[in-house]
């Protein structure tokens, strides 16, 4: 039921004839959980718990950074170093004090995922990486969730909806309909590599928000089956119809940074954090090469020198040879990426490349932890 104050806050959706009291509590009883807080679960948070979606569940093990704010309207320049998922919750409790918010700060896995997802019936992914897209809708498969997609490159987005009920009990297409195989690695910069329009994360994440509010409350039609291709630099959107073509047959969760890695990586060694902080504390010798972007860099490093990885080809006389050299990045992609890149190039130092596995994200993960 809704209060008094519930029926005056939610008027203008109330009075729509396709919406109403019921579809109201509706919206009200439902679960959702948006994974990965930042550019599109920014816009996805606001609009959900504005429209007054009873129970949400935020997991995002990162924190605040400078450059997040160019697109990332959850955030302030006072929320710089702390938690997203801790910043988000104060911020959306503050917009609808109706609703029930609750946070995961932490980066969602394999051994967490099934867990987690369970609890919720309609699953938004806001995350920004192959490895994630595939453990989260492998993860819905698996429990029978409904996965809301998107994606943003440059001036570009995409959204979809994965593995919605049909009538006859069977389920849609799913991400690996959309990808049946990862793309090579490196292939598909991310948006600290190539740049993204500020804009273009809330034209997309509103676009999710907008099917979860229509799944739960079943106003008009689903974008199940189809995926929509929007470019904003020239305002155009297509839809293009999406066939159920994977025979993957999901059973279990596995390796995904190894399975959207394997075809592509040639013996890339890794170590973990763990490793690297004992190495640390042992004063061993070796080289630390921060990938990312400077301004990534001087936001929260590890140490070391950075060598973005756009120009770490032009600038491999930087690494020495002589010495065990570890990369990283944000969360282990881009430093896999780089000594792959070094050796395609014929770099025989690779022998003593490593990467970090997690990266930054791991070590605020295993490390860092927030009040």
């Amino acid at each position: 039921m809704l209060s008094p104050e519930e029926l005056n806050r939610y008027a203008r959706h109330i009075s729509l004839l396709e919406m109403g009291v019921a579809g109201q509590e509706k919206l009200k009883a439902a679960r959702v959980l948006v994974i990965g807080a930042g550019g599109l679960g920014s816009p996805v948070l606001l609009y959900l718990a504005a429209a007054g979606v009873g129970h949400i569940g935020i997991v995002d093990g990162d924190v605040v950074d400078a450059s997040n704010l160019q697109r990332q309207v959850l955030y302030t320049m006072e929320d710089i170093g702390q938690s997203k998922a801790v910043v988000a919750k104060k911020r959306l409790e503050a917009l609808n004090p109706y609703i029930d918010i609750r946070i995961y700060p932490f980066i969602l896995t394999k051994e967490n995922a099934l867990e987690i997802i369970k609890e919720y019936e309609i699953i938004v992914d806001g995350t920004d990486n192959f490895p994630a897209r595939y453990l989260i809708d492998d993860a819905c498969v698996l429990t029978n969730k409904i996965n809301i997609y998107a994606s943003v490159h440059r001036f570009e987005g995409q959204v979809a909806v994965f593995n919605f009920p049909n009538a006859d009990g069977t389920r849609g297409a799913t991400y690996r309909d959309l990808f049946p195989t990862p793309p090579a690695s490196g292939m598909i910069l991310n948006c600290a590599e190539e740049g993204i329009i500020g804009v273009l994360p809330g034209i997309i994440g509103s676009l999710q928000a907008n099917e979860v509010i229509k799944i739960i409350t079943g106003i008009g039609e689903p974008l199940a089956g189809k995926i929509a291709l929007f470019d904003a630099a020239n305002f155009t959107i297509r839809v293009i119809k999406l066939k159920k073509t994977t025979t993957a047959v999901i059973t279990e969760l596995i390796d995904y940074a190894y399975f959207c890695n394997q075809n592509h990586l040639p013996n890339i060694k890794t170590i973990t954090v763990h490793q690297l902080q004992q190495m640390m504390q042992d004063s061993i010798d070796f080289q630390l090469i921060d990938v990312r972007q400077p301004e990534e860099n001087a936001a929260f490093n590890l140490g070391g020198i950075c060598i973005p990885l756009p120009v770490l080809l032009h600038t491999h006389q930087l690494i020495d040879s002589n010495k065990k050299v570890i990369f990283y990045c944000q969360s282990g992609n881009r430093s896999s990426a780089a000594i792959q890149d070094l050796i395609k190039q014929g770099n025989h130092s690779a022998m003593h490349f490593y990467t970090l596995e997690g990266g930054v994200n791991g070590w605020r993960n295993a490390f860092i932890r927030e009040e």
